[in-house]
């Protein structure tokens, strides 16, 4: 641990310090000499040199040290490093807190919750809602460098990234049963979208395109499809729209949207306050063939082209039911669960130094008592004059 001044500027308030030196030398003028008549005649003799002499020293030296600690206190000390290098111990919830006090032994150690803010391990145990991987990176850079680490972890963890973590210290990694078996059930799968179609007046050749589609992604060729002219309203249930109506976007459509809808529309289609657009799909020379953005909450995408095999020969292709529904589904999260022993951090990874410690409410209360003893010094007695 070291003292470290974080403005060093601040130093040069202990010119001030010459301030009550100047002040205590002063106070030698209150004594006037007095001449007296009967004295005038008598043969002068030389006076004697004075030394430097401070009166009330008691009083000089705590109005010295006041002003040194002011300039300390503008000078901002603070420490670096931290002798506190206890050992820290995390328990993930799940993981039986007995079975793991026993695992640890009797070492003296500072008990947490692997769970946001880091819970003493005295209160209950938190639900298990973020990822492990990240508290333990959270907690690596929280500790001193020095701290040992030892974290118990279920044999099986959620929330893992795609690599190891790599961590600037070395872990002591523990893998107990957990108390409760995780779920081995598989996810459900998506359900193949079904979007609704409104079309105008000379679009009918593209319904049959995207009939094929939505049979194909149901797998049964009888599936039927939510289409209507563009004079239909939306249904209620609606998540997802293909809007083949040139002209302006309605501004009942345009709200649906912004309310969280995905909408496909026509490449005629006009829309205004959409935000930047991003390529979604492109044809084999790159040229793109639907983009997409951010639309209020919701998600707006444009046709490039006509949906007819003479603008878009992609109609044909055996893979067009397959891009199409990609424009509707949303991104699967990648998978998160882990084997938590193949999962064990690494060293090398970064190191982070622990913030200063500033002093300044310690000088600030040392100053205030100061200050009461000053003002006690010098006005709580009859102070003398210096013959």
């Amino acid at each position: 641990m070291s003292l470290v001044f974080l403005l060093p500027a601040g130093l040069a308030a202990l010119a001030a310090l010459l301030l009550p030196l100047l002040i205590h030398l002063a106070r030698r003028s209150e004594q006037r000499p007095t001449e007296f008549a009967a004295l005038r005649w008598l043969r002068q003799k030389p006076r004697p040199r004075h030394r430097i002499r401070f009166d009330e020293w008691p009083l000089l030296l705590v109005r010295l040290l006041l002003l040194a600690l002011t300039a300390l206190l503008l000078a901002r000390p603070a420490l670096l490093g931290d002798t506190r290098a206890q050992a820290h111990v995390a328990i993930a919830p799940g993981v039986d807190l007995a079975q793991a006090r026993a695992a640890f032994g009797t070492t003296p150690a500072q008990w947490h919750w692997l769970a946001a803010d880091f819970p003493a391990i005295e209160t209950s145990a938190p639900e298990s809602q973020a990822s492990i991987t990240s508290l333990v990176r959270e907690l690596d850079a929280r500790l001193p460098i020095d701290a040992p680490l030892t974290v118990f972890v279920p044999e099986r963890i959620d929330g893992a990234d795609g690599q190891r973590m790599a961590l600037g210290r070395k872990v002591d990694w523990r893998v107990l049963p957990a108390t409760r078996a995780a779920s081995d059930a598989p996810a459900t799968s998506t359900r193949a979208p079904s979007p609704s179609v409104r079309y105008a007046p000379g679009r009918e050749p593209a319904l049959r395109y995207l009939r094929a589609a939505h049979a194909a992604w149901q797998g049964d060729a009888r599936a039927t499809l939510d289409i209507a002219p563009s004079s239909q309203p939306l249904s209620p249930t609606t998540r997802s729209l293909v809007w083949l109506v040139p002209g302006p976007l309605p501004s009942v459509i345009a709200e649906w949207i912004r309310n969280g809808g995905t909408a496909l529309v026509d490449a005629q289609a006009q829309v205004e306050s959409a935000s930047t657009a991003t390529p979604l799909w492109r044809d084999d020379t790159g040229a793109v063939l639907v983009d997409g953005a951010t639309f209020g909450r919701g998600r707006l995408m444009r046709l490039h082209r006509e949906l007819s095999p003479q603008a878009m020969p992609q109609l044909l292709d055996a893979s067009f039911p397959r891009h199409l529904r990609a424009l509707f589904e949303a991104v699967p999260p990648p998978p998160s669960r882990a084997h938590a022993r193949e999962h064990a951090p690494v060293t090398g990874g970064p190191t982070f130094t622990a913030p200063p410690r500033e002093l300044a409410s310690w000088l600030v209360l040392a100053i205030a008592l100061v200050f009461l003893l000053e003002r006690w010094m010098a006005t709580g007695r009859r102070r003398t004059v210096a013959p």
